[in-house]
């Protein structure tokens, strides 16, 4: 695993709309930037989670840990300029994710079978690399219109 560069400039520069998982404009929102993890295409993202994301007390709620997974894993295809959709996302929750404790989110693309590819997504704890939540998603490539419109919307001018 590489270890986290500040001066790294994120994958989603673009960031001035309303997504919850990394949109800057939404104020109840995750804010998730996205690095380049390695030459594989795979992408990690750092997360903090705050008060605001406890499920029990003192842990993060589920959904939450689901949504960073589910962008995480999105944002490994578009890395590849490849624009899709969750089809099916499965989540295994390894160990607690607390509340205050710095995470890393890591995607990766497994395998593309055309219009239908394969991504997982594994959550960490930054301080020492202990597997918190673990996702394996099926991903539905949207028609070539649609790619185009969210591209010019999501990336920053000449990122492909």
């Amino acid at each position: 695993m590489t270890s986290r560069d500040d001066t790294l400039v994120p994958i989603n520069s673009a960031d001035d709309h309303y997504c919850f998982g990394c949109g800057r404009l939404n104020p109840y929102g995750l804010h998730l930037h996205f690095y380049p993890l390695d030459d594989d295409g795979g992408i990690w993202a750092p997360f903090t989670p705050r008060r605001e994301h406890e499920g029990y007390m003192g842990m993060v709620h589920g959904g939450i840990i689901s949504t960073i997974l589910d962008e995480v894993m999105a944002w490994s295809l578009y890395r590849r300029n490849v624009w899709a959709v969750t089809g099916r996302l499965s989540i295994s929750f390894r160990k607690p994710v607390e509340v205050g404790v710095q995470t890393r989110a890591i995607g990766r693309l497994v395998a593309d079978r055309g219009r239908l590819l394969d991504v997982t997504g594994t959550l960490v704890r930054e301080a020492d690399g202990v597997i918190l939540a673990e996702a394996q998603a099926v991903f539905a490539r949207v028609p070539e219109r649609q790619a185009e419109a969210w591209r010019d919307r999501y990336l920053p001018a000449g990122a492909e």
